[in-house]
């Protein structure tokens, strides 16, 4: 090879079969660029097809998956009852009944920003934890301490956000020396509607001051809106690889929350089964019209169906597959005040069906309460055939 200056082009001759090929120098460096963009980009192939997925990250994997098959047992974040802290929801009998059932681990919502306004000593609190803690060694069940029913908002974000870490820091310091296998924190239940820039903020902060006194602790984060999952699909991961990242499902909404005095007019309409038939299908309660209530109503033809339920779970597998991070189901279930049995059984068997294809761990929403899976106190002879078979319980022969 070689340089010939002609005209202010300079060409490079090859020899080949006694032929000449001259190509000028834009045209070289033409060629060198795409060399080069061919080089990144088969190196980002080959980077997406073997990633180096982080030791912290791959631990997150794994205790998400441990998970699977939870349940949530409401009783310290119920704030309208006022006896909850003299009371034992969760004894040594419920242990034994959750075991039976298959269940491997146990949500606990508690309600601590509305005890410190009601001036409860921290004690009063954490010693039912404690014994919680306790019991489910005993038992072999992963635990999830939940921070439920906080005040977070765009104005007091600043406020909350302090208040929020002050718990996190004192439960950090009390549960350091627990195994991060068996103890999970979830930093915040449902925060709700807001710019989502201001609750990444916020559950960054959140996450960095737990991380200053427990670096393996593994954190469970969702996003706004009350842990939407369409939230989800637009959050951009934390840069903590030890979190896994939660969403709550109540779709279709009009089917769960039917009748729940709480969420008000529009979802006043019940009787609704699930999945979809014309025939049982109700009509509209007037007082849901000219809400949510009545569009959420007029798309439940289309919405109220298995399809819908694995569609909507697959936006937010979707993600998590986009930033190759471990998924939760933290609450899933339906009101079980006006809903019919059968449709109850149905949709939380299309769930939890959905969620195992998915790769997803669930928490049902839950053992006791008005969205209880029972008919009445929590039994075995309570526990009706069709839910045995939605939540895949057969008794040991």
């Amino acid at each position: 090879m070689k340089n010939q200056k002609i005209a202010r082009t300079y060409l490079c001759t090859y020899k080949h079969r006694g032929h000449t090929l001259r190509i000028s120098k834009p045209i070289k460096v033409l060629i060198a660029g795409v060399i080069v963009i061919l080089h990144a980009a088969m190196h980002a192939f080959i980077a997406k097809s073997n990633p180096t997925i982080p030791a912290a990250r791959l631990l997150a994997f794994k205790r998400a998956k441990s998970l699977d098959k939870g349940i949530s047992v409401s009783w310290l974040e119920q704030t309208w009852n006022k006896d909850a802290l003299a009371e034992n929801n969760l004894k040594s009998a419920d242990f034994v009944l959750l075991k039976r059932m298959g269940f491997k681990s146990i949500r606990l919502p508690v309600a601590f920003e509305y005890y410190e306004n009601e001036r409860m000593a921290d004690e009063q609190i954490f010693t039912h934890i404690d014994s919680i803690l306790k019991q489910c060694g005993l038992y072999g069940f992963k635990l999830i301490i939940d921070y439920h029913y906080g005040d977070f908002n765009e104005k007091n974000f600043l406020l909350e956000t302090k208040r929020a870490i002050n718990t996190w820091i004192k439960l950090t310091k009390r549960y350091k020396r627990v195994s991060r296998d068996e103890l999970l924190f979830e930093i915040y239940n449902e925060p709700p509607h807001m710019e989502p820039q201001i609750w990444k903020d916020a559950a960054y902060n959140i996450v960095a001051a737990i991380r200053k006194l427990d670096a393996d602790r593994t954190l469970i984060v969702g996003a706004s809106n009350y842990n939407s999952i369409y939230e989800l699909s637009r959050f951009v991961r934390l840069a903590d690889e030890n979190i896994i990242y939660t969403f709550h499902f109540y779709e279709p909404f009009l089917f769960t929350h039917q009748g729940a005095e709480w969420v008000g007019d529009q979802e006043s309409t019940v009787g609704v089964p699930f999945p979809y038939s014309a025939e049982k299908f109700p009509i509209i309660n007037p007082k849901a019209k000219n809400t949510d209530g009545e569009k959420n109503y007029k798309e439940y033809p289309i919405d109220g169906n298995e399809q819908s339920v694995r569609d909507k779970l697959q936006i937010v597998k979707n993600w998590g597959l986009k930033y190759d991070v471990p998924l939760l189901c933290g609450e899933y279930g339906v009101y079980n005040k006006y809903a019919d049995p059968d449709s109850r059984c149905r949709y939380i068997k299309t769930v939890r069906d959905a969620l195992k294809a998915l790769e997803i761990p669930g928490i049902l929403w839950e053992y006791s309460g008005n969205f209880s899976i029972f008919n009445g106190a929590p039994s075995i002879e309570n526990l009706p055939d069709c839910m045995k078979d939605a939540i895949g319980f057969t008794e040991p022969k």
